[in-house]
């Protein structure tokens, strides 16, 4: 491991200095990030993947669609189109991406599209729906020519950025200093065995800005599964299950399932992953007659591959805060943005 460590990090150092080049042309506005007069409200994070940003933007969703016009625009990474897409009621995870089809299937009310690049997504969006009031922006901390007015930055209680490196020898895009870009930093998964005195650990250890807030949340399962039907999360444990996940960081649903004395086989796939018909064949079989668990995420990509669909079901999740007072000051910064 030491060996791994000392070939990847001169690998890291190229990789962070282009980064550190790439971030001091938009410091010094030599490249000059898109401005718009419509609230845009960012959500994103330094490391790659599985520190809940989908659940942050879903909660987002829930909490103002009722009091504003919204739409969300993502990447859609993995979706098989190109350039601008609207999703629509007959959009596919192939064709949006996992996550923006979650959204718009969860949320019809609310406009979703993705492209690649966020500055003509944002114009695409303004010119079809003049009415929109709020744009979400999944994914979008390393995303540097459009100017959020509000970014909110994810990092998990056990692996905040301020213990991470640049790839390839952390997970981090770019180095902890950009960090500073965010208005707010969202504490993620964070366990509910966490103290006051783990939590002002971490706090200390950010080393945040005077003009940054920090909140911390967890992550909260449903009492029920949905897919064929709707029923209490119990009933899918009558016998040995199949879990399937395609997600970055499964071992909090994993150790939740255990937690609750379920038994069943875990089928890991890496984040995003395509299924295709050949290896959904393959879980079927592994399942034969027992139900399948999936997430929410994952449960696009994989019904319309599966040829018994009464099997599949999925566990929602929620973004839930350690108290109600945290929860209404982060609602109320994100709502004077809105408005």
């Amino acid at each position: 491991m030491k060996l791994v460590r000392f070939l990847l990090f001169p690998i890291a150092l190229l990789y962070g200095l282009v980064m550190s080049i790439r971030n001091l042309l938009f410091h010094c506005r030599i490249w000059t990030p898109r401005r718009f007069q419509t609230p845009l409200i960012g959500v994103g994070n330094l490391a790659t993947g599985g520190t809940g940003k989908s659940v942050v933007i879903d909660y987002l969703l829930t909490a103002f669609k009722k009091k504003f016009r919204l739409a969300v625009l993502s990447r859609g990474y993995g979706r098989s189109s190109k350039g601008f897409v609207l999703g629509k009621a007959d959009s596919t995870a192939s064709a949006l991406g996992d996550e923006p089809f979650q959204f718009s299937r969860k949320h019809p009310e609310v406009t979703v599209a993705v492209a690649e690049k966020r500055v003509e997504g944002v114009e695409h969006l303004l010119n079809q729906f003049s009415k929109t009031e709020a744009i979400l922006l999944d994914d979008v901390m390393q995303h540097r020519w459009i100017q959020p007015h509000l970014l909110v930055l994810t990092t998990t209680f056990n692996q905040p950025y301020s213990q991470d490196f640049v790839l390839p020898m952390g997970n981090l895009r770019e180095w902890r200093k950009g960090a500073r870009r965010a208005d707010i930093i969202l504490i993620t998964k964070t366990p509910p065995k966490a103290t006051p005195a783990d939590r002002d650990r971490i706090k200390q250890s950010l080393k945040l800005a005077s003009n940054q807030s920090v909140y911390f949340c967890a992550t909260a399962y449903a009492k029920f599964i949905d897919g064929a039907a709707h029923k209490p999360l119990v009933d899918i444990a009558i016998k040995k299950f199949i879990l399937v996940t395609g997600i970055a960081d499964a071992a909090p649903l994993v150790s939740y399932l255990k937690g609750l004395n379920f038994d069943f086989e875990h089928l890991e796939y890496p984040d995003h992953y395509a299924f295709s018909k050949a290896t959904v064949g393959r879980i079927e079989h592994k399942a034969q007659n027992t139900f399948i668990l999936t997430t929410e995420k994952d449960f696009g990509r994989l019904q319309p591959l599966i040829s018994k669909k009464v099997l599949l079901y999925y566990l929602p999740i929620q973004l839930k805060f350690l108290n109600a007072q945290e929860e209404q000051a982060f609602l109320l910064q994100i709502e004077d943005q809105l408005q």
